[in-house]
């Protein structure tokens, strides 16, 4: 996967994140989530499967 798969997302800023400085932002597109550093757009995007995403989520609730 690559960015490109998220080029019409729109990005969300985290709810746990602590502060308005210090947080990421989530993307989700059909087939896969990116992640990336809200102070540093540029600097790169990690994206998963939603798969992946969703199996995540699933063990940081557990």
């Amino acid at each position: 996967m690559t960015e490109r798969n998220l080029i019409d997302a729109t990005w969300f800023k985290s709810s746990y994140s602590p502060t308005q400085n210090e947080h990421v932002e989530v993307a989700l597109a059909p087939g896969s989530t990116g992640v990336r550093d809200t102070k540093d757009r540029d600097g790169g995007t990690l994206i998963f499967t939603s798969t992946t995403w969703s199996a995540f989520l699933s063990t940081l609730k557990a």
